[in-house]
């Protein structure tokens, strides 16, 4: 791999994964992998982390971890937070030590900074506009505002799937050129030890929340324990609040869904710590992704990786992942009998799930680990430093 050693790249973001900083979800999973890829390459990155407890500096791997303290005042901590940030960066820029600043598209933090030269990069894994049109519920005026207004000041844009550049142009009304460059994952964190799992175990992780098809599941396995009085349906994620029905608990909902049968064989784990997900993915027979909302989720590159063969929804984004039938099984979460069809099979046909789950760890070489997509990012930054 070549060395850029000249590149150094920030990456602004409210979520990061150490034991330091707390909980972390996909956007910073995502952001830590592509981090770790290109330290590997001799590029040098900073974390800008805001809505921290304190305004730190420390190393983690080679990677530069800047804590900033949001600024309180009534009506206006937003707003001079990201003035905070500006500065920051005007700084750093200043004093050579980053070239670039890429900030996710989630509640659009970069509307209102606006650095002096230093270029900034909007990365889609998808706006809370996006994820409110997909789950078909109104998005708060005040997000869409600065999400729209921080994509038409960005420099340049990246989204990790073409699904969600394309919804993406279509709810702002805007024509963006998106970059596509997907999700990759460190693969020897996942790696497959190429035995087989016989024990009809069902395996969802993730957090358990409606846009994620939750709520669809219970009614899915209910059909597969008709077929298969064996199987185990096992349940590993944070629980969420309801935004519909107000719940607190999107899975104090979903146990009034099974049939006594099916939840006797459901275990819901909570959450677990990311570096012991693997032996949970390890464990498993078949994973299912029911989800109507993603961009590019990194949780079934993980599955994938592993050799696992997965039973997804087939909404836009999953066919960019995996080729129905060949890699996995795309089925709309809503049709619940071929839903639970497609897991039957999986559990019954060791040659069909074998063949699955070896198509499936071959996708990921081929596509999705970090050492394939830090080379289009290293690229795309060369590019975008170049013109500055």
């Amino acid at each position: 791999m070549n060395r850029d050693s000249n590149i150094k790249i920030a990456f602004l973001t409210p979520e990061y994964p150490h034991p330091k900083i707390g909980s972390s979800g996909g956007i910073g999973t995502s952001i830590k992998n592509l981090a770790l890829a290109l330290v590997k390459s001799n590029v040098e990155v900073r974390i800008l982390l805001y809505a921290q407890k304190e305004d730190k500096v420390f190393m983690d791997n080679g990677i530069i971890i800047q804590q900033i303290k949001n600024v309180k005042f009534k009506g206006l901590s937003w707003y001079l937070t990201a003035k905070k940030i500006e500065k920051i960066i005007n700084t750093l820029h200043q004093n050579k030590e980053i070239d670039l600043v890429e900030a996710p598209d989630w509640t659009g933090i970069t509307a209102f900074i606006r650095p002096k030269k230093c270029p900034i990069v909007i990365r889609l894994h998808g706006s809370d506009t996006y994820f409110c049109h997909l789950d078909n519920r109104p998005v708060k005026w005040w997000n869409r505002f600065q999400e729209k207004r921080a994509l038409q000041n960005a420099n340049a844009h990246i989204s990790v799937s073409q699904f969600t550049a394309d919804l993406t142009n279509k709810i702002f009304n805007q024509n963006k050129n998106y970059t596509i460059i997907p999700n990759g994952i460190i693969k020897e964190n996942f790696a497959s030890n190429n035995t087989q799992n016989n024990s009809c175990s069902i395996l969802y992780f993730g957090t358990l929340i409606r846009k994620k098809g939750l709520l669809e599941l219970p009614c899915i396995f209910n059909k597969v324990i008709e077929q298969v009085p064996e199987a185990k349906l096992i349940l590993v994620g944070g629980d969420s609040y309801d935004i519909k029905t107000k719940n607190q608990s999107t899975w104090q909902m979903m146990q009034s869904l099974f049939t006594d049968k099916s939840f006797a064989n459901t275990s819901y784990l909570g959450k677990v710590p990311y570096e012991n997900m693997q032996e949970h993915i390890q464990k498993a027979t078949v994973c299912v992704f029911p989800s109507y909302a993603e961009a590019l989720p990194v949780s079934w590159l993980e599955a994938m990786a592993m050799g696992k063969a997965l039973v997804t929804s087939n909404i836009g984004w999953a066919k960019e992942i995996i080729d129905n039938n060949i890699d996995g099984f795309l089925v709309n979460p809503k049709d619940h009998d071929t839903y639970a069809n497609a897991i039957i099979k999986l559990l019954k046909d060791n040659d069909l799930r074998n063949a699955v789950s070896k198509n499936a760890e071959i996708k990921i070489n081929q596509k999705f680990t970090t050492e394939i997509t830090v080379k289009q990012n290293i690229n795309f930054y060369k590019k975008i430093i170049t013109k500055e």
